[in-house]
């Protein structure tokens, strides 16, 4: 199998623990050997046929290293799970633009590299899609790399909350550059919107009449700062549009990140909270705590994604790839049940 050429677009904990899960399973020959992965082989595809290329930051700490020496560098703070041999990869200094906040410029040591020519990177080390893991905030940054993919000739997967994929505008610039273009904003494996959603749906399937629901979060990491200083309210729009779209009728819902917590480094507690009425308009109410380390949750997702995006660039197809995006984001070009999302994703791979 012809190696997944990819590009990093922020080299912070979410790559960090993308690197690592390559390191880790490249070996994994059998599903039950391989916990943590929901597909060992996606189309055929193992995440060893995917192969790291290009990376962008802006941080000095990481700028001009090797990729597996960047991963590990301040202020990141992802578990290390394995040794990363030297990958041949160094890391290119990207445009800030938008990419530092007022609450994370003392966290970030800002490189006076020069910035590179990103779409000719892309070109120069036959980059097949750019992967953007930049932080939530960074609006402009993000748009620019799309530019960068479109320029290049390369798909784009977004998995921030700013929205191109779900844009009408970026999705047919994409379709007329032949280029495959899914986000936005990436689902977590154990993701609080995803279990939230699932909750919801399992009572109402079940005659349980949600009255009212909320899902918070409080999490350490640069991302949850960034995201408390310039996207709390994006995020609680996001989010609580998908978690509403699991319920056939109205209720009054709230879900989104609420708060900073710097002792908790990359971990994050979500807390969910229903009400709801059941058989004789009896009163029922779930109050629940979920405890998780950030990084490792995109891995997965991110996984299925990128062998997804080759799969549908196998089969010639150009803008946005709905089965992708309904599976793997929380703000698709158009919002599904979770069931049909899961269905049309399986029927799509085969």
């Amino acid at each position: 199998m012809p190696k997944i050429k990819i590009a990093l677009i922020g080299v912070g904990n979410c790559a960090s623990a993308l690197v690592q899960g390559l390191h880790y399973y490249s070996n994994g020959e059998e599903e039950k050997d391989c916990v943590g992965l929901r597909h060992l082989r996606l189309g055929g595809i193992h995440p060893r046929d995917i192969k790291v290329v290009a990376a962008f930051d802006i941080d000095n700490r990481k700028v001009g290293k090797d990729l597996s020496e960047a991963i590990f560098a301040s202020p990141n703070n992802a578990q290390k799970i394995v040794d990363t041999p030297l990958s041949g990869v160094t890391v290119h200094k990207g445009p800030v633009m938008d990419g530092i906040g007022e609450y994370t410029r003392s966290i970030v040591q800002l490189s006076r590299e020069p910035e590179a020519d990103i779409a000719s990177v892309l070109k120069e080390t036959d980059t097949s899609m750019a992967v953007n893991l930049l932080p939530s905030g960074a609006v402009k940054a993000s748009e620019f790399y799309a530019e960068q993919a479109l320029a290049a000739g390369c798909a784009f997967v977004n998995a921030t909350p700013c929205f191109i994929a779900s844009n009408t505008a970026w999705a047919k610039r994409f379709e007329k550059a032949d280029q495959i273009l899914v986000g936005d904003d990436l689902i977590d494996q154990v993701g609080a919107t995803t279990i939230h959603k699932t909750l919801l749906k399992l009572l109402s399937t079940n005659g349980v009449r949600i009255t009212e629901t909320y899902q918070l979060d409080v999490g350490g990491g640069t991302e949850s700062l960034d995201t408390l200083e310039r996207t709390k309210d994006l995020k609680r729009t996001v989010k609580t549009k998908s978690v509403e779209a699991t319920l056939p009728y109205e209720a009054k819902v709230v879900a989104g990140s609420t708060d900073y917590v710097d002792f908790l480094e990359n971990k994050r507690d979500s807390y969910f909270w229903i009400r709801g009425t059941y058989f004789c308009n009896t009163p029922m109410q779930i109050d629940l705590k979920l405890s998780t380390v950030d990084a490792p949750n995109a891995g997965s997702v991110l996984l299925d994604v990128i062998r997804a995006v080759k799969i549908a660039a196998d089969r010639k197809l150009k803008g946005t790839v709905l089965p992708i995006c309904a599976y793997a984001f929380k703000h698709p070009p158009k919002l599904v049940p979770l069931e049909t999302a899961e269905k049309t994703f399986a029927e799509f791979i085969s």
